[in-house]
């Protein structure tokens, strides 16, 4: 779908609807095409508990470093 930079100012909410399901928008001015309207990349989203199970830590990990006892 190729639309002009008026009607993607008037319409931005359903262009970007539009674009969420898939479709592509091209923004143009007049007649020539400008700029691809495009869905972001979704990196780095967090799950919860994505990696329960995955990280330990040491049962000592809280206990003193015996070159550190003095710093006490």
């Amino acid at each position: 779908m190729v639309v002009t930079i008026h009607e993607a100012k008037t319409h931005l909410s359903r262009l970007i609807r539009q674009v969420m399901e898939g479709e592509e928008v091209i923004i143009a001015k007049g007649s020539r095409p400008m700029v691809v309207l495009q869905r972001a990349p979704q990196k780095g989203v967090r799950i919860p508990g994505r990696n329960r199970d995955k990280i330990s830590m040491a049962d000592d990990f809280n206990d003193l470093v015996p070159d550190f006892a003095e710093y006490q």
